[in-house]
């Protein structure tokens, strides 16, 4: 509901408890730790502060790696809705299991080092295994290819060539040579050279030409077939190994939940080193510099005198609000809303906290553009089951609040134009001969389309009035009152006379007297604007400025006010889109419901639904977001914020108790 006011920490501690001292500030998890200013760095007397953080991070990594590979050899199926443990934070803090975790880390990732091992020859074997299937009718010891006078060269001749023509041409080189055929496949002859070793040059030159290529089969010993029975039984031996080595990696899975454990805590290591490698110190003491909410200074002070500290907290001067990291307070509601922030930007340390002011009119808007209560039905299940089911945290609890009360408000919405999955009512009495009309509604985005678009534009019209306000306090605040009646003043005073002419012309209240005044007025405010857009300006900037305004705010006003029809084509398209799938679904049931033409209802009307609701569920989210990002926060937004980040204890397997 508002940004949290932030205060200025200098803290001069203990160096040797430094460590119980960051425990209790992670426990507490409302301190930022941040880099020490320049005024520390440049004094000769204080070092930085040395850190564990590589260390810490290298231990996290290995057990991280041990549960990605226990996930790999012995997988475990999650639940499709379940939340993670919870325990107490300090347990995250203490020290137990660290050591046994890892050591469990290390064994896994030992054996996977040697799976790989062995993955690794048993593809060497199995490339041995290919290479001699050519050869297998070779009776002839591989590791004899010489004796004293003569040589032995097998090789391969590409297929497309005639054997009998190398033979051919090899008699004609060394009348002393003989080549054996061996075997042949679709892409090569397989030959076995034999010659005297005076004539083995003359010979491979004869071949070459021919594409022979000598083989590779160095180091292997016997006959092809006893080579490969060896190869085949080393492959035995090593998936027996494998085997074994993988069934015991399965039987240490039993201890995931430590791992887990061990991972967490040594997450909050990480934090707890990040931070203190921001410190700055002497040999007994140490410098820390931060940010924390002002609401929690109590609990800190508190901490800080049980540890004989000594500090400083002060309120930030306005030159150091870019820095000021940002913290929002939300309650229930406007929680939900913290999703779309996230996404835009955080504001400005020391402006306005828009969850609140946005609240009423994105839950508005998207009810308004989905306005079906079939569809919000599902999603308040959805978000409720989730819920209760997740108990999620942070932004996935954003996430499923707004899910709720976009789902409330789409099936108030629909409640109002009489959408229950489109025209399903009225469709699935008209297949039993029925001719009920369907829900009542107070109006129908297909029928008043014209009324839906005028009431879109409406809203639209306070949506950015209410921008514009904020906008109008916020530079009376900052005292720049002058600014905020020559820029939104002026508007209304133009709104106003429009307001009052458009009600004469419109002949809704017909008077002279209000044509007259609608007129006066409009003047004047067209005079306050044009005057306060080149008021700061000299010579012709006056009326070059005083152009632009009028093009800026015509154009301007007339784009932001049209933008908001969005929600009128949303939700005539969404609703349009249900009545086709429903009458095509209602089509075999022409000439009465049978259970073949029900069952055909049924498939077509789920498909399309589902198809209609999830494009509608992205779509008027989007939407709904472009109209607050661009035209609401236009008015008075000011982003940039860094969001607040606190040391706390992380964790990804497990949460601590709220």
């Amino acid at each position: 509901m508002a940004i949290l006011r932030m205060k200025r920490l200098r803290l001069i501690a203990v160096r040797s408890r430094k460590e119980e001292l960051l425990r209790e500030l992670t426990k507490l998890g409302c301190l930022e730790i941040s880099e020490a200013g320049e005024e520390l760095r440049s004094d000769e007397s204080l070092r930085p502060e040395s850190s564990g953080v590589v260390a810490a991070r290298t231990r996290q990594a290995s057990i991280d790696h041990a549960l990605e590979l226990l996930g790999q050899y012995a997988p475990v199926k999650s639940k499709l809705l379940s939340a993670k443990p919870e325990l107490a934070g300090t347990v995250f803090l203490e020290d137990d299991g660290l050591n046994e975790a890892l050591a469990l880390a290390e064994t896994i990732t030992e054996k996977n080092e040697q799976i790989r091992r062995i993955a690794a020859e048993e593809s060497r074997q199995r490339a041995v295994l290919e290479s001699l299937q050519p050869w297998m009718s070779l009776d002839h010891p591989l590791e004899c290819t010489a004796t004293e006078r003569t040589e032995l060269v097998l090789g391969t001749i590409p297929a497309k060539v005639r054997f009998s023509d190398a033979v051919e041409a090899l008699g004609a080189a060394a009348d002393e040579a003989e080549l054996f055929p061996v075997g042949e496949d679709r892409s090569a002859h397989y030959a076995a050279l034999l010659c005297l070793k005076e004539q083995l040059p003359a010979a491979l030159e004869s071949l070459r030409s021919f594409g022979f290529t000598a083989a590779s089969l160095g180091g292997l010993r016997g006959t092809p077939r006893e080579a490969s029975a060896e190869a085949q039984e080393s492959l035995a031996q090593l998936g027996e190994e494998k085997n074994a080595l993988i069934g015991a990696i399965k039987a240490l899975a039993i201890h995931r939940d430590e791992l887990k454990l061990a991972s967490d805590k040594l997450s909050t290591r990480v934090a707890m080193a990040e931070s203190a490698e921001r410190l700055v110190g002497t040999d007994s003491t140490l410098v820390l510099e931060g940010w924390l909410p002002a609401e929690r200074e109590e609990e800190l002070t508190e901490v800080f005198r049980r540890f004989d500290c000594a500090w400083d907290i002060r309120d930030p001067e306005p030159d150091e609000y870019p820095e000021v990291p940002v913290k929002l307070k939300n309650n229930r509601v406007t929680n939900a809303l913290n999703m779309v922030t996230d996404m835009y930007s955080l504001p400005a340390y020391g402006t306005v906290d828009p969850n609140p002011l946005m609240a009423p009119f994105f839950i508005l808007f998207y009810g308004l553009m989905m306005a079906d209560m079939g569809y919000g039905l599902i999603m308040i299940v959805a978000a409720l089951v989730a819920m209760k089911k997740i108990k999620p945290r942070g932004g996935s609890l954003a996430f499923c609040q707004l899910l709720l009360y976009g789902g409330i408000s789409t099936f108030i919405c629909g409640a109002l134009t009489g959408g229950l999955f489109g025209n399903a009512p009225e469709i699935i009495a008209g297949m039993f001969g029925s001719d009920w009309k369907g829900l009542p509604a107070l109006f129908s985005p297909v029928r008043d389309s014209t009324l839906v678009l005028y009431g879109a534009m409406g809203l639209g019209l306070i949506h950015l009035n209410a921008g514009m306000v904020v906008s109008f306090l916020e530079k009376k605040k900052n005292g720049n009152l002058a600014d905020g009646i020559f820029e939104e003043g002026s508007l209304w005073i133009i709104l106003v006379g429009g307001i009052l002419l458009a009600l004469d012309m419109l002949g809704l209240v017909p008077s002279r007297v209000l044509h007259n005044l609608g007129l006066a007025i409009l003047i004047v405010g067209s005079v306050m604007l044009l005057f306060g857009a080149g008021r700061h300006e000299k010579g012709i900037g006056k009326i070059t400025a005083a152009f632009g305004c009028i093009y800026n705010t015509l154009t301007g006003w007339f784009g932001d006010i049209l933008s908001y029809s969005r929600i009128m084509a949303l939700m005539l398209a969404g609703g349009v889109v249900a009545q086709v799938f429903n009458t095509i679904a209602a089509m075999p049931s022409a000439n009465g419901v049978t259970p073949l033409s029900g069952l055909i209802f049924i498939v077509i009307f789920l498909i399309g639904h589902a198809l209609n609701f999830g494009l509608n569920l992205l779509g008027c989210f989007v939407h709904d977001l472009r109209l607050q990002c661009l035209e609401f926060f236009g008015k008075f937004y000011q982003d940039g914020g860094r969001p607040f980040a606190p040391l706390a204890v992380r964790t990804k397997f497990i949460n601590p108790e709220e």
